[in-house]
């Protein structure tokens, strides 16, 4: 890397985890070890169909809790109940790798999620069945990057974590052994 310190939780990954993984689940080579692939974080916004500004504004938002500029995304099909059209914009998405998946990540457990009203946990029944987690918020204002007086609407988002485990048993491990709060 260019001089930068590795992240905490990547450290604790290689140092700690991967060892506790290979050995829980009985791997013989390291490669096999399941590991955390990317972090997508999508936030679709509604509204956007009737006001274009309200969609600038969640991508201004999920830049500063990214640390990357999102990607706005457009409708696939056109829906005449939703008023909504195909190619119209609805949401916005960041791709998080490396040390910036790392930071976020180790951030989210750290500083955000406790910030969560009445948190237990995360809940443990939404990986995919292929060793993926997503996570839903319904509100943007946890992160310590949100100015609170430059919010008017609370927005939500889907954080999803993308593992190379073969299955939901090992996914659910490995995010546990990095830290990851779920409810007992």
């Amino acid at each position: 890397m260019s001089g930068s310190p590795e992240p905490r939780l990547k450290a604790r990954y290689t140092n700690e985890v991967m060892s506790k993984l290979k050995q829980e689940f009985g791997m013989k080579s390291s490669m096999r070890v399941p590991r955390l692939e990317k972090i997508v974080i999508n936030m679709g916004v509604g509204e956007a169909i009737q006001n274009i500004k309200v969609l600038d504004v969640a991508v201004e938002e999920l830049g500063a809790i990214a640390g990357q500029k999102p990607v706005v995304r457009k409708a696939k099909k056109s829906i005449a109940t939703f008023k909504l059209r195909e190619g119209m914009p609805i949401a916005c998405m960041v791709t998080l790798r490396g040390a910036r998946m790392w930071e976020f990540m180790d951030r989210l457990m750290t500083l955000s999620l406790p910030r969560v009203r009445d948190f237990r946990g995360v809940p443990t029944r939404s990986f995919d069945g292929r060793g993926n987690y997503t996570l839903g918020l319904k509100d943007q204002m946890i992160f310590h990057e949100i100015d609170f007086s430059k919010v008017d609407k609370v927005k939500g988002m889907n954080i999803t974590f993308v593992t190379t485990a073969q299955n939901d048993a090992e996914a659910r491990s490995l995010l546990t052994h990095l830290g990851m709060p779920f409810r007992k």
